[in-house]
């Protein structure tokens, strides 16, 4: 075993966790489930069958990852955020096994208390702001904050909002990276 559960973790059988994984008091990982190396599954988390995480992802506090999520490396989930995997749930009517799929692209940000409604993708690098509910796919480097999400603006690889030039380029304060708008959608140009 190269990766840390706190004795309160339930870890079902046929779970595949990646070398220096670690799992906090209380969460619940069950059969099906691959989780990559270097990620840190927060405190109360469910991460339910066949979900699938990349590597160095972090998911905190109070997260629900349902059947039907896949995330890529480097996605970062805040607290208490939700994804649903049925468009409409009835309790009486047995809706398992037709759950839309959700993917969460490479380097995307997930807001504390977001919910991420099924069948809608998450660009790489996107950021969805706090509390937001997400009801379309989020494009990549698109900043979205409310009820329902919109998208207002852009972010960099780094989580800074970019500002855009007449030209249609803006740089990233931290890093240098520039990037272009072209047809409407954000391209890294490098530094």
């Amino acid at each position: 075993m190269n990766y840390f559960a706190h004795p309160t973790a339930v870890i079902d059988e046929g779970c595949i966790i990646g070398d220096n994984t670690k799992i906090w008091h209380f969460s619940h990982l069950m059969p099906g489930c691959k989780i990559g190396a270097s990620c840190n599954i927060g405190q109360n988390v469910v991460i339910a069958s066949d979900v699938e995480l990349g590597n160095n992802v972090k998911v905190q506090n109070n997260v629900s990852i349902y059947t039907g999520v896949t995330c890529g490396d480097d996605v970062f989930l805040g607290p208490s955020c939700v994804f649903t995997n049925v468009t409409n749930p009835r309790s009486a009517i047995n809706r398992r096994g037709q759950y839309a799929r959700t993917h969460v692209g490479k380097g995307a940000t997930i807001g504390a208390n977001a919910t991420i409604v099924c069948g809608h993708d998450i660009g790489e690098f996107a950021f969805v702001g706090a509390g937001a509910v997400v009801t379309k796919h989020v494009l990549p480097y698109a900043l979205v904050v409310g009820n329902p999400g919109r998208q207002i603006g852009w972010m960099s690889e780094h989580g800074h909002r970019l500002e855009f030039d007449d030209n249609g380029t803006a740089v990233c304060p931290e890093s240098g990276i520039q990037y272009k708008i072209v047809e409407g959608a954000v391209v890294n140009l490098g530094v």
